[in-house]
């Protein structure tokens, strides 16, 4: 993300609101995938999402405020905890839905967005196709998290990193 740009300018301003409120701060202190948190997460969702809408002339408003709040729970969903019945998967769209519901004041398509961020899991399908972008958008920074955090741990290996070195050097031919 460049922080300076114009895009990312306008971005922040839909959602500065939602990003500095006290609740969706407490979301840096749980973990998301591998070592994102769910701030980060989210953060890194809303501005693709935001950035794809933009581009294709929808609601880049709707999907970055949305976005943003779409992994609004505040707990470890690692840990099994008493009371907390099913999986995580199905049931955080609308723990998210309702904890953001009680925050801000959502229209339609961000309500919607919210709880369908899951789908095909979440059964119903999205009504709009906001609603189907952050699904993707979702999974890629999901598949990133995981690319970035081995691709990490590959290297600090002190063998793998020589061994990854001496291959890109084979593989580059000098005329």
């Amino acid at each position: 993300m460049n922080l300076n740009s114009n895009n990312y300018k306008e971005f922040y301003s839909i959602i500065s609101d939602i990003a500095t409120h006290p609740i969706t701060q407490q979301m840096k202190n749980f973990r998301q995938h591998y070592e994102s948190s769910c701030y980060d997460h989210c953060l890194s969702v809303a501005y693709y999402s935001f950035l794809i809408c933009k581009k294709l002339n929808l609601d880049y408003t709707s999907i970055a405020r949305a976005a943003m709040l779409h992994d609004l729970f505040l707990y470890d969903w690692r840990v099994k905890q008493p009371g907390r019945k099913g999986f995580h998967a199905f049931r955080h769209p609308y723990i998210a839905y309702k904890k953001a519901s009680e925050l801000f004041n959502l229209n339609k398509k961000e309500k919607d967005i919210i709880i369908k961020h899951m789908w095909p899991v979440t059964v119903i399908p999205p009504k709009y196709l906001e609603s189907y972008i952050i699904t993707l958008v979702d999974k890629y920074c999901a598949l990133e998290e995981g690319y970035n955090y081995y691709t990490k741990k590959f290297l600090s290996k002190k063998f793998f990193r020589y061994a990854s070195i001496l291959l890109v050097m084979l593989f580059i031919h000098v005329p």
